[in-house]
């Protein structure tokens, strides 16, 4: 017999060189094609998300190649793909766009990368991954509601060809108003370079639709036609605007400017947007993981991210994310492991190096049109019916998580929905449950039915849930109720423990006080099916040096269940004649 040999810590946190161990040549073939068809896509994407934050292209660039590597080695999901998004873009536009003149943007959004990186990182390393279950998916779905719809707003100027009007400091729709009254007329030409992008990824996506071509890049193709149109019949010269010099160098390192003014100002946007970045990555995580049947680690992921912003902070990137379609193109290629994204990045880095003379034609109206698209495509109308449908809370968080990300601001609006989830769950989680049994036929007992007969001298109940501060209302309400029912006549009460877990010193003392106000009325009080765990917690607080140990039932017992070991001692302290003839099923 052979014993398997540990994996090397370096394996466990770089889980992409843990798939080195079964790396195959079909694999490596699968994986450049997935990468290079996520390349075809992440090169306008990454342009056009750096132009909603209003920084030079070349940034959304050095991102798709710094932290979609990083986030490929470290990821959780062989398929994920990092980089920048639209999601996190809007959400730092948000945040920072009050910054002053560009210089200081770009340095703000490099902190910004630093500065969500390092609260993920303490996020990763309090292993507080698994906590991002309780935050309902309602939250996505309003938000990339409310984001889309300010999207198209915020890019709608650009493709009309109007100027930006507004100070920083106003609200979005005060901006978005004046620009629209007072940014200028309608520009023609822009706006026909605009619509005529957006007709040409339709026309695109209809072909690739007919003939099954799904790895077509119709957005890069795009951005080349109309690159190439633009340098050939200078549109440039016409007023189109367009997106100038892009550097054909590689990404450099060089320490993020601390400023502890910014600090102060963007600690909460970078709470939310790191909270918004690890949602959306676990959503696109979990997504793929559906199909693929890949078991997830959350922690992991949360440090993949947080290792990928940290990173691109040191070499002039903005913060980003799992990417919802280059993710999907990726696993639709066929990609099998995290080295496809690491082939995407070389390949962006590539085409950088040699296409970046050629980009300065791309026109901005173009960009604007494949983001408004995008954003068309990020809201799924069933999705949206669906959770609206389900409940008046979920329809609640979708709603109020939607207006808030125009209305009041992107971050806001994260931090709402994640208040609201938690406000649904805690609830859930602190509420204990309590169950009456009665005597049955053939030595069982069963759940009380409204028509049966309570009983008087032996009550049974079973208690339910977590037995944790946080459900103490719940606890004492049905204590008090167990006490309600004691008569006179009452002998013994059978309290079934078995579904009680993870007791604390609220909980326990609850339940010591209850045990006492019976015992000083001459009730009994035996103990059920009691855990292990929650006998020790009994022992250690010293409640069981108060408790008769013949009236505590550990939930594994021999030839009999703990239940009919204490309905036997509960018919004998009742006086019954009938002891041996009784018993239940546990």
């Amino acid at each position: 017999m052979t014993t398997q040999k540990p994996l090397p810590a370096l394996f466990r946190y770089i889980p992409a060189l843990d798939s080195l161990r079964r790396y195959t040549l079909h694999d490596a073939r699968a994986d450049v094609v997935g990468g290079l068809s996520v390349a075809a896509v992440a090169v306008p994407q990454a342009m056009a998300y750096a132009m909603i934050v209003g920084l030079p292209a070349e940034y959304g660039l050095y991102t798709a190649i710094v932290m979609t590597a990083v986030g490929a080695l470290l990821d959780s999901s062989k398929q994920l793909i990092n980089g920048p998004t639209n999601a996190i873009s809007i959400a730092l536009l948000a945040a920072i766009g009050q910054v002053g003149d560009q210089t200081q943007l770009i340095q703000a959004a490099i902190f910004m990368a630093f500065f969500i990186g390092a609260i993920q990182l303490a996020i990763s390393l309090a292993r507080l991954g698994d906590l991002t279950r309780y935050i309902s998916h309602s939250v996505i779905v309003g938000f990339t509601a409310g984001a889309s719809l300010l999207l198209v707003l915020d890019q709608l100027k650009n493709l009309l060809g109007q100027k930006s009007v507004g100070d920083v400091h106003d609200h979005f729709l005060v901006r978005f108003a004046r620009s629209l009254s007072e940014g200028g007329p309608i520009h023609g030409p822009t706006l026909l370079v605009g619509l005529g992008s957006i007709a040409l990824v339709l026309a695109l996506r209809f072909v690739k639709k007919r003939l099954g071509w799904i790895l077509l890049p119709e957005f890069l193709i795009v951005v080349i036609v109309m690159a190439a149109l633009t340098a050939v019949f200078r549109f440039d010269q016409l007023g189109v605007r367009v997106v100038g010099d892009i550097p054909a160098k590689l990404p450099e390192f060089a320490l993020p400017r601390f400023d502890a003014e910014w600090l102060r100002e963007f600690a909460s946007s970078a709470l939310a947007i790191a909270l918004l970045g690890l949602l959306e990555a676990i959503a696109m995580a979990k997504s793929i993981a559906a199909v693929t049947r890949q078991k997830l680690d959350l922690n992991q992921q949360c440090l993949s991210e947080a290792c990928a912003n940290l990173a691109g902070s040191f070499f002039s990137c903005m913060p980003g994310s799992g990417s919802l379609t280059r993710s999907a193109i990726n696993q639709q290629a066929g990609a099998r492991t995290q080295w496809a994204g690491v082939v995407s990045a070389l390949a962006v880095a590539v085409i950088m190096l040699l296409l970046a003379p050629y980009a300065r034609f791309i026109p901005r109206a173009a960009l604007a049109g494949l983001l408004m698209l995008t954003a068309a495509r990020m809201v799924k109308l069933d999705d949206l019916l669906y959770h609206v449908r389900v409940s008046r809370f979920d329809a609640a968080i979708v709603v109020m998580t939607a207006v808030a990300a125009f209305a009041i601001s992107i971050e806001f609006c994260v931090l709402i929905g994640v208040v609201l989830s938690f406000m649904l769950t805690v609830p859930r989680t602190g509420n204990m449950l309590l169950t009456e049994f009665v005597e049955a036929d053939e030595d069982h007992v069963r759940e009380r039915l409204a028509e049966d007969k309570p009983a008087e001298d032996v009550l049974v109940f079973g208690l339910e849930g977590e037995m944790f501060f946080g459900a103490s209302t719940s606890l004492d309400q049905h204590l008090e109720s167990i006490e309600a029912r004691v008569t006179e006549r009452t002998k013994v009460v059978v309290m079934r423990m078995k579904r009680a877990r993870n007791p604390d010193a609220v909980g326990l003392a609850e339940f010591e006080h209850f045990l006492g106000r019976l015992r000083s009325r001459g009730v009994a009080v035996l103990l059920a099916g009691v855990r292990a765990k929650t006998r020790d917690a009994m022992e250690r607080c010293g409640m069981l040096a108060k408790v008769d140990p013949e009236h505590v039932f550990l939930e594994q017992a021999v030839r009999q269940t703990s239940t009919q070991a204490a309905m036997r001692l509960a018919r004998k302290l009742a006086g019954r004649t009938d002891v041996e003839a009784a018993g239940t099923l546990d």
